[in-house]
C-alpha cells in the first residue's frame, strides 16, 4: 500500500527558519511503541528527505530490551538486511526541552519504494482506515493517557516511589482524584509539558491528577485522523519523560507500577463521520442507534481476540483488579466508568465510544487499529447488542475477558478475526517478539519467591 513522503520543500522552510540547528533525531516506533532511529547532524536532513535512510527491518523484531528475537524471521534469516525509511510528512519540529537547537521528526519503514513495511505497527492501523474510507467513513478520535510520575531514585528493593512535591516538599502518599491542588504543585512541570506540546503541534488539552499519588492524565483533542492520532500519543509520551526528567522526576507508562495503587490505562474515544461529516452514532445516548449499537456488539464480540494488544506485557494484567475502574468483561454502559465501552454524557450530536480497556503500556497504533477494526467487523457484520450494565460493572457481570498473559496470546494467535484484520505474517512477528520477553521474563527469579520459599521449602 502506498504512504504519503514528505516533500523536500518541508526541509528546506524549517532548515531556513532555523539557521542555527544543530542535529534532528529521526524516530521510528517500534513494536512496543519505543522510539527507535538515528540522531543526524542538521546539514543531513535535506539528504534525508530526498532519498531517506536505511534501517533494518529487524527494528521490528526487537524485544522490550533492543535485542533481536530470531524467531520472527527477519533478523538473521534475512541478513539483517536495511529497509528504506521515509520522513512522515508534517511531523518535522523542534525538540524544545533539549538545552541546544534540536529537532525531530517521524519516520516510517518501506518494504520497497513506496510501500509500507509489512510489519510496521502504523501500517497495520492505515490500512484499517482504509478500510473505513472506501465506505464513506471517517474515525473521530482521541487519546487519554494516564501515567504516574515518580521520584527518580528507586527504593532499596529496587521497587518504585513517588515524587516529592516541589511545592510542600512531602512523598505523595494518598489519593486525591482531580485534586486541583495536586496540580499546582506540579505546575512548572506541566507547563512545560504543554508548551512543548504546543511547540510540536501536538493539542494536549485537559490535565488531571489521578487516581494514586503522584499519577495524572492528559487528554489529547479528537482528530478525524487514527494515525495521527496515535502520532500524537506516541510524542506526548516522549514529552512527557523527556520533561520529567529535566525536572529531576521519572515518569513511567507501566500499566501497574505499584501493586497496591491504581493502573495506568489508555482511553480512546472514537465516534464515526460520514461524508458529509455527520456523526453517524448520533442518537439519544440511552437507545443507540443502529451503526452505534452494531459498533458496539463489534468491540464486545472481538475484545477478548485482541485483548493481547489492548494489554501487551506480563504488567499489564496486573490493572485488572476489583475497584479499580478497570472493566474485566466486554460491557457497555452509558456514563458508567466500571465498564469497558462507555457512552460519556453529552450532547446527542456528539456521541462517542470510549474503549477503557488498553493499558498505558499498549502501543497506540495497535490499540487503535484494534478498536477500529472491532467497531467495523460489527458494522459489517450487523451484529446484535445486548442490554447494556447499570451499576458497578464488576459486581453485575463475571470476569470473561482473557485476564493473563498465556490466555491472551493463545487466543491472539489463534484468531481468524485479528489475522483477516491485522495480517498473519504481521501477527507472526509480533507474537514471536512478545513470546520471547514473556519467556525472557520467566526465567528470573523474584525477590518474592525468595520471601516464600526459601526457608519454608
Amino acid at each position: 500500500m502506498s504512504h504519503a513522503v514528505a516533500s523536500t520543500s518541508e526541509a528546506e522552510a524549517f532548515l531556513a527558519a532555523h539557521p542555527d540547528l544543530v542535529s534532528v533525531d529521526l524516530l521510528l516506533p517500534d513494536q512496543h511503541g519505543v522510539l527507535r532511529g538515528k540522531r543526524i547532524p542538521a546539514h543531513e536532513l535535506l539528504k534525508v528527505y530526498e532519498q531517506g535512510i536505511y534501517l533494518p527491518g529487524s527494528v521490528f523484531a526487537l524485544d522490550i530490551n533492543g535485542n533481536t528475537v530470531e524467531s520472527t524471521g527477519i533478523g538473521f534469516d534475512t541478513g539483517d538486511c536495511d529497509q528504506p525509511c521515509r520522513v512522515i510528512p508534517h511531523t518535522l519540529t523542534m525538540v524544545p526541552w533539549q538545552t541546544k537547537p534540536m529537532a525531530q521528526c517521524l519516520i516510517t519503514m518501506e518494504q520497497s519504494p513506496g510501500e509500507a513495511y509489512f510489519a510496521n505497527p502504523r501500517h497495520v492501523l492505515d490500512q484499517i482506515c482504509d478500510q473505513y474510507q472506501t465506505q464513506g467513513l471517517t474515525p473521530m478520535v482521541a487519546v487519554e493517557l494516564e501515567f504516574y510520575l515518580t521520584d527518580a531514585k528507586r527504593l532499596e528493593s529496587g521497587l518504585l516511589q513517588p515524587p516529592i512535591a516541589p511545592m510542600t516538599g512531602l512523598r505523595e502518599s494518598d489519593t486525591q482524584v482531580y485534586a486541583v491542588d495536586n496540580l499546582d504543585d506540579y505546575s512548572a512541570l506541566i507547563d512545560d509539558i504543554m508548551l512543548a506540546a504546543q511547540a510540536q503541534n501536538i493539542p494536549a488539552s485537559t490535565a488531571v491528577a489521578e487516581y494514586a499519588p503522584g499519577q495524572f492524565e492528559i487528554n489529547l483533542q479528537h482528530v478525524a485522523d487514527p494515525v495521527l492520532a496515535c502520532d500524537q500519543a506516541i510524542l506526548l509520551k516522549r514529552i512527557i519523560k523527556s520533561v520529567s526528567r529535566n525536572h529531576g522526576f521519572g515518569a513511567t507508562f507501566m500499566a501497574k507500577p505499584y501493586a497496591d495503587q491504581a493502573g495506568s490505562g489508555m482511553h480512546i474515544h472514537m465516534s464515526l463521520l460520514d461524508d458529509s461529516a455527520t456523526n453517524v452514532f448520533a442518537c439519544d445516548q440511552q437507545q443507540p442507534n443502529a451503526v452505534l449499537s452494531q459498533a458496539l456488539a463489534g468491540l464486545q464480540a472481538t475484545m477478548a481476540e485482541t485483548m493481547a494488544l489492548l494489554c501487551p506485557k506480563v504488567n499489564s494484567y496486573r490493572r485488572f483488579q476489583p475497584d479499580f475502574f478497570v472493566a474485566m468483561a466486554p460491557t457497555w454502559g452509558v456514563d458508567n466508568r466500571t465498564v469497558a465501552l462507555r457512552i460519556p454524557n453529552g450532547s446527542g450530536s456528539a456521541t462517542r465510544i470510549e474503549h477503557r480497556v488498553a493499558g498505558a503500556d499498549a502501543n497506540p497504533y495497535l490499540a487503535m487499529a484494534a478498536l477500529l477494526s472491532g467497531a467495523l467487523h460489527g458494522i459489517n457484520n450487523e451484529l446484535i447488542l445486548g442490554p447494556q450494565t447499570t451499576g458497578n460493572g464488576a459486581e453485575k457481570v463475571a470476569p470473561s475477558l482473557p485476564l493473563n498473559w498465556v490466555d491472551a496470546y493463545g487466543i491472539l494467535g489463534n484468531s481468524e478475526f485479528a489475522k483477516n484484520a491485522f495480517g498473519a505474517d504481521f501477527l507472526r512477528v509480533y507474537t514471536q517478539v512478545q513470546q520471547q520477553e514473556y519467556d525472557e521474563f520467566n526465567r528470573h527469579v523474584s525477590s518474592l519467591e525468595i520471601d516464600w520459599y526459601q526457608r519454608t521449602l
